[in-house]
């Protein structure tokens, strides 16, 4: 039987501490996913949906991006995406008394963990200016909120237009469709915070700003790269394709400032095997310091260079651009330095350059750990660097492999989600659908929180997302909302961008991915890209959580025929009615997505084209696949400083927060703890167990403070920290950003840690 929401928030200010786990999934991952799926959705209701997570019949996991093998378990998920589906299939509700009964300022005073288990939205809700509590509107007088506000900009720039990871490629394409038909390209998403310094490093280098491998690419490797990233609680069916890699002969490296329990072994819960001693995954571990690893590329490009036979003369002649600057720059890539950036040893990096050598076939994936720094686009560019001299771009088991987060965050981008569109795209839109859209970029993430901090943006509409909480430096954001004369957000439950408002404020819920939708077309489906540019189908098969819930699809085409009325090209109707109809659009705009309702429709969907991967061609300025030279960045830390990382628990994905446990990492009943090397602490004078405040430091002098964080002794590298966002986010700078990305560097914080006041 499900279990009711807390009533109160549970007390976190004594978190248990425990060693961490040196194995991830298994029978405990089994027990902790069917727990939680019971707790919210009762015996019967678990087992109807999660057997339909990520089948090709099914609706695709609301969890991560990581695409699904041709061969499906009957048990197609892992335990993150148990949590996911289990919170959006809840049987608990939001209803109008629920807000009746809580103002808005109690519900700012609670956490992100005892808002989301509240359960799902069920009614449009609305705050009106001066008020206390949200309160019921119909759908019509929410729309005409939103086109009142907008009728009283003085330009359609004043509007921000932000888009989650979560929202379906018919829903982005019309929502970007929507935006800027009305006259703008503010069009900030989750990519701008993530992955947006892969996207902009591999377009310069490669041509396509995306990963050049499929999943049958990770079978054939003989080595992969697991760069910055834990796939044991972020990505977990990753681990699945590792330890058939690994079966199939490869080795692994894993380079990251934390030794990360998915990485050491995983106890696969499909095979006997896997419930008992499991398969050990990684050969070398590389604990590199934060931000230290293009210095480490480029030793090793230096020491590839510096090998007889080692490069691959032919790929380079035909194929590349730039190569002999870059070799001049490799070679002077110096030990001392590397192993100052790194705190790795000379053994370790040869290790590493031995492996690489007896590899004909090598594939790199990283997550945010390489994405979110200052220099975080030459570093990634180095990595390119790195596979284009051995050839490992454009051929079966090599490639580059950003891993995604969300589960659609690469398809929204594909659909246009983007504020600094190709001229391509807008060309082909105008062609369609008969309008001139803008040609001037618009906001990102950071753009948008500085024209809201500005007055210059004045209307925040969300679809989907917790943008407070994800968003870099708290109080600057909270603050720059509250600056709005309206903030919306199309949303399936509660979280704490809900309660950091403008004057007014809508909450419009929107079905799920695991609901049925229905229009008047008959019953509809949505499509997703995924990590690797796999498109498929998603059906949702459950009955709405209220009949008073929208599809994304319907709220778009709605709210677009209020705004713009009877003078838009567009046929809104049309589209809400039956999304085959957006399909076809879609296939006559965005180039791979030819046929795209008969090409969908076949069993696990289809494969977008990728020219560096299909035929060794690169789309970039030069024609060629171009080698980069640029200087060594990494951190530099002031003596008695810590770089601190932000990150996630286990019971978390992205801004929800779905328990109060760390289990891989031995944490138990708490959030606010910092993870510090035992010998920096000493040498800190900081004991285990005590409590200190994390203060940032950075160049424009402001205090950044985030209270009460419990001291973990823990084998972080030398000099580096952890701790979990949101709760640090607050510490990261509005303007502490990656170069050309423009993407929050939220894993090189410099930070002291100081005696909180209560301990």
């Amino acid at each position: 039987m499900a279990t009711k929401p807390p009533k109160g928030d549970p007390v976190q200010d004594a978190p248990q501490v425990s060693g961490p786990k040196r194995a991830a999934a298994g029978l405990p991952a089994i027990g902790h996913s069917l727990r939680m799926a019971q707790q919210q959705m009762g015996v019967k209701r678990t087992a109807l949906t999660l057997l339909n997570v990520n089948q090709k019949d099914g609706f695709d996991c609301p969890g991560c991006a990581w695409p699904e093998p041709e061969h499906r378990h009957k048990a197609e998920f892992c335990e993150n995406g148990a949590k996911a589906v289990a919170e959006e299939a809840t049987l608990r509700r939001v209803t109008p008394a629920f807000f009746a009964e809580h103002p808005v300022a109690d519900l700012s005073g609670r956490s992100g963990y005892w808002l989301g288990q509240q359960g799902r939205l069920t009614h449009p809700m609305y705050l009106p200016e001066g008020g206390e509590r949200y309160e019921p509107v119909t759908w019509e007088r929410a729309f005409d909120i939103v086109a009142e506000e907008i009728a009283a900009l003085s330009s359609p720039d004043e509007a921000v237009f932000y888009t989650s990871g979560r929202t379906s490629n018919e829903a982005a394409f019309l929502y970007q469709l929507f935006a800027r038909q009305l006259g703008t390209n503010n069009l900030p998403d989750c990519s701008n915070m993530c992955h947006e310094s892969s996207g902009s490093a591999l377009s310069e280098t490669i041509g396509v700003g995306k990963g050049s491998v499929l999943l049958e690419d990770l079978h054939k490797a003989d080595l992969i790269i697991v760069a910055g990233q834990n796939p044991g609680t972020n990505h977990p069916r990753m681990l699945s394709a590792l330890e058939k890699a690994k079966a199939n002969g490869a080795r692994i490296v894993s380079v990251n400032p934390l030794p990360e329990a998915g990485l050491e072994r995983f106890k696969n819960p499909q095979t006997p095997k896997g419930l008992t001693t499991g398969a050990a995954l990684t050969d070398l571990f590389l604990q590199i310091r934060l931000g230290g690893d293009q210095a480490l590329f480029r030793l090793l490009n230096r020491l590839i260079l510096d090998t007889p036979g080692a490069v691959d003369e032919e790929f380079v002649r035909e194929h590349t651009y730039g190569f002999d600057e870059f070799a001049e720059a490799a070679r002077a890539a110096d030990w001392d330095e590397t192993l100052t950036a790194t705190g790795l040893t000379r053994g370790d990096i040869e290790q590493c350059l031995r492996m690489v050598l007896e590899s004909e076939r090598v594939i790199v994936c990283w997550a945010m750990g390489l994405t979110q720094h200052k220099h975080s686009v030459p570093m990634i560019r180095e990595i390119v660097n790195f596979l284009l001299l051995r050839g490992n771009i454009g051929r079966p088991g090599a490639g580059v492999c950003p891993v995604r987060g969300h589960s659609n965050v690469q398809g929204d981008r594909t659909m246009g989600i983007f504020e600094r569109p190709e001229p391509a795209f807008l060309d082909a839109l105008e062609k369609e659908f008969g309008f001139a859209p803008p040609r001037e970029h618009g906001y990102d993430v950071v753009r948008a929180i500085r024209a809201l901090r500005d007055g210059k943006a004045k209307v925040f509409f969300a679809m989907g997302g917790n943008f407070v909480s994800a968003s870099p430096d708290t109080e600057v954001t909270e603050a720059a909302m509250r600056r709005a004369r309206l903030t919306v957000h199309v949303s399936t439950k509660l979280n704490r961008s809900h309660t950091v408002t403008g004057a007014r404020a809508l909450i419009l819920p929107t079905l799920g991915r695991t609901e049925r939708d229905v229009q008047g077309g008959g019953e509809q489906f949505v499509t997703v890209e995924d990590s690797m540019g796999m498109v498929h189908a998603s059906r949702g098969r459950l009955e709405p959580a209220s009949p008073q819930l929208l599809s994304e699809p319907a709220i778009v085409c709605r709210l677009a025929r209020r705004v713009l009325g009877e003078s838009s090209t567009v046929p809104w109707e049309e589209f809400e009615k039956d999304y085959a109809t957006i399909r076809d659009r879609i296939a006559r705009v965005i180039p791979g997505f030819e046929d795209f309702n008969a090409r969908v429709a076949r069993p696990g969907g289809f494969a977008l084209p990728h020219a560096p991967r299909d035929e060794r061609r690169f789309p970039t300025a030069t024609g060629k696949a171009n080698f980069t030279a640029a200087p060594v960045e990494f951190p530099e830390l002031p003596e008695g400083r810590l770089l601190l990382q932000t990150l996630r628990s286990h019971d978390q994905y992205n801004t929800t927060i779905y328990g109060l446990d760390d289990r891989y990492r031995g944490i138990k009943n708490g959030r606010r703890v910092v993870l510090v090397n035992p010998e920096d602490a000493r040498e800190l004078r900081l004991v285990d167990g005590s409590y200190v405040d994390l203060v940032g430091e950075w160049k424009d002098g402001v205090e950044r403070r985030a209270p009460g964080f419990r001291v973990v002794h823990y084998p972080t590298a030398r000099g580096c920290a952890a701790a979990y966002y949101p709760e640090t986010n607050v510490l990261v700078p509005l303007d502490a950003t990656a170069d050309t990305s423009n993407t929050p560097a939220s894993k090189s914080v410099v930070v002291r840690l100081e005696q909180s006041a209560a301990d």
